[in-house]
């Protein structure tokens, strides 16, 4: 950053949200190789996988899938990278520029609340993994009821008591993981190739497991197929806008883009394969579809293994949540008021927003996992990317005063803080997908609106994500709009 500290806005600056200087952009292409594969190795995308078996699909319509959604999310994962290496700059500082010093919280508070929503269910992950430990040691336990509105007691106090260690993570700070980290690294490939030569081993051999055929036919597979892709895409729709935060310490432009697409894709496809075979195993070992990794360990019979197990997810889970789930909102709040919210009560308001989004519903089904989780907030962030990548790439040309992003007064106030452009884009971007939403949470029927309508939600992160950016283009194009 340029010139005198003292004509930044106190309100818009603060130590993770400036901007990282060049010598210390340290990062290469493997490190943002080994990013991926770390973030990719994590029992949600196991659960992604084999959620899309649970839903009919056979193990290459699943990896296909999957390889795709990857494939189309890891584009503007790319573009939106360029800006944080290029300026040094965090997610809520790069939406600035689009949505203006105050319109910034926008996009920042939307991103953070699906953070929240996966930082629960990470949670409650782990709090199952603990109740399955507790159930091997007194198989009298019933099993986990996630059909009500609230789990049962002792089920819900391990959720508890998992959240209070992420909680004292925070506490201690950031820096406190890094040997989870490592030991997940480590151990949690050992893990899922272990399960994996459990399932060949339990099958009877590869080949009953791959000739599981599709339950999906004609017209039902592509009426599955299609907002299958658009979870899968929404998987991953959080990081593509947060991307800055990490693509902030990048050596270079090639760095970023090299190390993305080596990492994601691949590991990503790679893990899920895992997941996609060891769930076409379960209905020949035990008759039914298990797409839960916890409840599938749940029935291993020896008591140590199931312990075992369980404590590899726990670690594994908490290191996941801490660096996936903690560290991105708690910029995405800090962003509010630089002043009075650091680390550790972004990571508090995480926690707390955590509980209230019930993330044992969210996990409960496969159909809710991807069609009301997945998809339903890929809807929200979809426009978001549309209007950042239209105004970095099609107004802007790649080219920011980076001072001005911290300046209340400056060319990023637009209107009193706030770029109307931006925010009415958005609206309109979101629009189309609310009857489809509301058509699939059952809070009206299907029947009441035109198919083609509710439809769209099927491809919701599209459908915001093109209308949103066209309209931005065209807002600011109308108004002549001119930033240089």
């Amino acid at each position: 950053m340029n010139g005198n500290q003292s004509i930044y806005d106190n309100s818009l600056i603060n130590e993770d949200l400036a901007p990282v200087s060049p010598e210390k952009r340290t990062w290469g292409t493997w490190n943002y190789a080994a990013l991926w594969i770390s973030m990719s190795l994590c029992i949600p995308t196991y659960m992604l996988a084999s959620s899309l078996i649970g839903g009919g699909m056979n193990w290459w319509q699943a990896i296909l899938t999957i390889f795709l959604g990857n494939t189309i999310v890891l584009i503007p994962m790319i573009l939106n990278g360029h800006a944080g290496a290029k300026y040094g700059i965090p997610f809520p500082v790069f939406a600035r520029a689009s949505f203006g010093t105050k319109g910034a919280n926008i996009p920042a508070i939307l991103r953070a609340i699906v953070a929240c929503g996966w930082f629960g269910i990470q949670t409650w992950i782990g709090g199952d993994a603990l109740y399955h430990i507790l159930k091997a040691w007194n198989p009298s336990l019933a099993e986990v009821d996630t059909q009500s509105l609230f789990p049962q007691a002792v089920p819900m106090i391990c959720f508890l008591v998992f959240w209070s260690l992420n909680m004292y993570i925070v506490y201690l700070g950031v820096e406190s993981i890094r040997k989870l980290l490592v030991f997940k690294a480590i151990f949690l490939p050992v893990a899922a190739l272990a399960l994996l030569a459990w399932a060949i081993t339990a099958a009877k051999g590869l080949g009953p497991i791959l000739e599981q055929p599709s339950k999906l036919h004609g017209n039902d597979f592509w009426k599955y197929f299609f907002p299958a892709l658009t979870g899968m895409v929404g998987f991953w729709a959080t990081l593509s806008l947060n991307i800055p935060d990490f693509t902030r310490y990048a050596k270079s432009q090639k760095a970023q883009i090299s190390g993305q697409a080596i990492g994601l894709p691949p590991s990503m496809t790679l893990f899920a394969f895992i997941g996609v075979v060891v769930t076409s195993a379960t209905p020949i070992v035990y008759g039914s579809t298990i797409w839960d990794p916890v409840q599938l360990a749940g029935k291993f019979e020896n008591k140590l293994m199931v312990s075992f197990a369980m404590l590899a997810v726990i670690i594994s889970t908490l290191a996941t949540n801490i660096a996936a789930n903690i560290v991105s909102p708690a910029n995405d709040f800090a962003n509010l008021a630089p002043k009075k919210i650091n680390f550790k009560t972004g990571g508090y308001i995480t926690g707390i927003i955590g509980i209230l989004i019930f993330p044992w519903k969210l996990v409960a089904d496969p159909s809710g996992y991807i069609f009301t989780w997945l998809v339903g907030y890929s809807s929200l962030l979809g426009p978001v990317g549309g209007i950042m990548i239209a105004d970095y790439y099609f107004i802007r040309k790649q080219e920011l005063v980076l001072d001005e992003l911290y300046r209340s007064s400056g060319r990023y106030s637009f209107s009193k803080g706030f770029n109307t452009n931006a925010i009415i884009a958005l609206l309109t971007g979101i629009l189309p997908n609310i009857p489809g939403f509301l058509v699939t949470i059952k809070v009206i029927a299907a029947d009441t609106v035109p198919y083609w309508i509710s439809n769209l939600y099927n491809y919701a992160w599209f459908v915001g994500f093109f209308i949103s950016g066209f309209v931005y283009w065209l807002l600011m194009k109308r108004k002549n709009y001119v930033e240089f």
